[in-house]
């Protein structure tokens, strides 16, 4: 899965490089790119990082007994949202908003929002019917 979300992402960035900002499809390919790149991220990091209290993430094995060890492992996926989200934020702040890359980061630091507030969500809430909220 990984791979061909990977595909499908280089692909978008593709087809939005070659593309014109200011037109309808180019501004749908910008898009794209970055809603597929949330994705990724959440099909790759949910492979390897943990947020305790969600159904859907696998408990991981901690080797160590540390109480910083054991929430950084416990939250993990938080804390790459909130890092990585911190990073692309701090890019987003530092270049036109207006400009070909501004539109395609804002459009990143909205999606990276989205992400943690579901991460968040599925920590806190649950959904009547849902075999994950048992």
């Amino acid at each position: 899965m990984s791979l061909a979300v990977a595909a499908i992402l280089v692909t978008w960035f593709g087809l939005y490089t070659r593309s014109d900002p200011s037109t309808h499809i180019g501004a749908f390919y910008g898009n794209a790119f970055a809603d597929w790149l949330g994705v990724f991220m959440i099909v790759v990091a949910t492979k390897y990082f943990f947020e305790i209290g969600s159904a859907e993430s696998r408990r991981p094995h901690p080797r160590s007994h540390s109480s910083l060890m054991v929430f950084v492992i416990d939250h993990s996926l938080t804390i790459l949202l909130v890092v990585s989200g911190s990073i692309w934020v701090a890019i987003y702040v530092s270049i036109d908003a207006t400009g070909k890359a501004g539109q395609v980061i804002g459009n990143i630091v909205s999606e990276w929002t989205q992400l943690l507030g579901l991460v968040v969500m599925t920590k806190y809430m649950r959904e009547t019917g849902s075999k994950e909220s048992r």
